[in-house]
């Protein structure tokens, strides 16, 4: 089993009082003061034209919250199409259900990835369970109790963090989530939310659960089949996926289609319902 990080409230409290930088930002505005400094001097519409251009596609990412060439995170492929773009977009957040098995489930790839990822406010997660569905401890850091600042927390670890899960404690005002979601956009860090969450880019549910190995009331237990649903605004309708959670092997996987076996007409019944033996039936009688 893989070395876990550890950490308390007091390590991340240091570092709440910093602003996020705007390397970034500044970086498009200094590349677009440039792009009209050198079209004034040239008259090249050209150069123009392209500094507009990067200016439209800074406020679509600021629009947007995320990076339009930015590549999406990679999932367990059971999960991928809940997703939109099929991963976990940087700069976004997601509501999850209050499943720890959910959560390991999209942690898993990102760490197996080389993502660091960092699990906050959830004291009874198991790494026994959290190595079983894939999570690459070495790249795992936990921080079980962040206090009553547990959005500080979350913030100051999505600076450094490339993906952050956190189970609420309470509240959070409106203004200090607008804060978060600017660090996110600002860093490109992915943050998991078991619980509801504003301007989500996917909330997922979990339901119809069904356990599979006990036979007439005996036997041991091999896996769970659970339904995932997810709803987007990026989606006209909510999408479902029929997933292992875990599976006989403790991993997550799909379900299979199961057919339904087309049940053949026995030779008999179907000579017996044919309306031509019918009628023979009745001119035999007749001639008798």
């Amino acid at each position: 089993m893989g070395a876990i990080v550890q950490l308390t409230a007091q390590h991340v409290h240091e570092a709440v009082g910093q602003e996020p930088t705007a390397a970034r930002p500044a970086a498009i505005r200094a590349g677009g003061a440039g792009s009209a400094g050198a079209g004034r001097g040239t008259g090249s519409t050209s150069t123009a034209s392209t500094s507009t251009v990067a200016q439209l596609r800074a406020q679509l990412e600021r629009v947007q919250g995320r990076r339009l060439d930015a590549p999406v995170l990679p999932v367990h492929p059971a999960l991928a199409s809940l997703l939109p773009g099929g991963g976990l977009r940087p700069g976004a957040a997601y509501s999850l259900p209050r499943s720890t098995s959910v959560l390991l489930a999209m942690l898993a790839q990102p760490s197996q990835s080389g993502s660091w990822c960092g699990v906050i406010g959830m004291p009874r997660l198991g790494a026994e369970a959290a190595e079983g569905l894939g999570v690459d401890l070495s790249r795992l850091v936990l921080i079980p109790d962040p206090g009553a600042r547990w959005l500080a927390v979350t913030s100051t670890v999505a600076e450094v963090l490339p993906v952050v899960a956190v189970r609420p404690s309470g509240r959070a005002a409106d203004g200090e989530i607008a804060r978060l979601a600017a660090r996110l956009r600002d860093r490109g860090a992915v943050l998991l939310v078991q619980g509801p969450w504003p301007q989500a880019e996917a909330v997922i549910e979990v339901g119809e659960p069904a356990w599979e190995g006990v036979g007439r009331g005996h036997g041991y237990l091999s896996g769970r089949e659970v339904t995932l649903t997810s709803s987007s605004r990026r989606w006209p309708r909510s999408r479902r996926a029929r997933v292992m959670l875990p599976d006989a092997a403790g991993h997550v996987s799909a379900v299979p289609e199961r057919m339904r076996p087309v049940e053949s007409l026995h030779p008999a019944a179907a000579s017996a319902s044919s309306p031509l033996d019918v009628s023979l039936g009745h001119r035999i009688r007749a001639v008798g």
